[in-house]
């Protein structure tokens, strides 16, 4: 009888030794989504079953623009996201509240992130022509440094730039259209369908690809509690940008489901390659910060080594 009781002690012993030893299972990541193209791999990943490959859930919460997904940020609803250099800055800048781990797209030799606009009956086709020309912009934001950074590159001073704000893209768009804007500094894809309506492209992020690059971001406390289900996301958002890259026609109806791209560019639109696991480099960073500063948008300059992580 002794015995068996402390055979049955042994078993019970075991069994919460097992239980206690079982690695909690990691809640679902829930990742904002705003619809642009940098966007694609998270839909792939999520369609192909790469997620779920990767042992994670992962929740899509839509976002109809950066402010809505900020409020989304701030009221803790989602963990991660995708940025920008600029935003990521600005978040950090009285203590390190966002990370960003990877690359999420990148201008290229052949594919632009941001172009500079003139409208078509502007008779602008240079950017000496730019010269105290209103821009169209989003103030404080990415296309603001890289509208300043693209031109300056090419010889213009800062005091020779102006810049006009018009926050609301589609607004931009059609002002440029329309001729009521001179110019405006305008995002991939939506910029080549304002060049195929008539605008001229004067300058691009091709030319000087260090100065634009979107970012996948998490929440720091995110990054601390689960950097493991951080790290097998990224996994699958390698896969989900290799099978693009391997094969760009395959995935029309899921960016026209996903509205990534204009009607009107639907199934002729060239995809970007998008790129392998990176992240910026501490030069394009504190060039961000250097133009905020300068600007008056901050007055603190948040760490690089607090606001990218390259070891995921």
């Amino acid at each position: 009888m002794r015995k068996a009781k402390v055979v049955l002690l042994a078993l019970c012993l075991g069994v919460v030794l097992l239980v206690g030893c079982r690695k909690p299972e990691a809640r679902a990541l829930r990742i904002a989504v705003l619809p642009i193209l940098d966007a694609l791999p998270l839909y792939v990943a999520e369609a192909e079953g790469y997620f779920a490959a990767q042992g994670i859930a992962v929740e899509l919460v839509p976002a109809a623009s950066a402010a809505e997904r900020d409020q989304l940020l701030q009221a803790g609803q989602i963990d991660g996201f995708i940025t920008d250099l600029v935003a990521l800055a600005l978040y950090n800048r009285e203590s390190p509240q966002v990370v960003a781990v990877r690359y999420a797209m990148v201008p290229t030799a052949d594919f632009a992130q941001f172009r500079v606009l003139a409208a078509a009956q502007s008779g602008i086709t240079t950017v000496e022509g730019l010269r105290g020309v209103p821009i169209g912009v989003s103030e404080g934001t990415v296309i603001e440094y890289v509208t300043h950074r693209l031109l300056e590159a090419e010889g213009l001073s800062t005091d020779a730039i102006a810049t006009l704000a018009v926050p609301k893209i589609p607004d931009r768009m059609a002002l440029l259209n329309a001729g009521e804007l001179r110019a405006a500094t305008l995002p991939e894809p939506l910029a080549s369908l304002a060049m195929q309506q008539g605008a001229v492209m004067i300058v691009d992020d091709t030319r000087h690809p260090e100065v634009a690059c979107s970012l996948y971001a998490f929440r720091k406390n995110v990054l601390d509690r689960q950097p493991q289900t951080v790290r097998a996301f990224l996994a699958a958002i390698d896969e989900a940008s290799t099978a693009i890259n391997a094969d760009k026609s395959r995935w029309n109806a899921l960016l026209a489901e996903k509205g990534l791209v204009p009607a009107p560019l639907a199934g002729t639109y060239a995809l970007p390659d998008y790129p392998a696991n990176a992240v910026p480099t501490e030069a394009q960073f504190a060039d961000a910060v250097a133009w905020l500063q300068a600007t008056g948008r901050l007055t603190t300059a948040p760490a690089y080594k607090d606001s990218v992580d390259s070891r995921r």
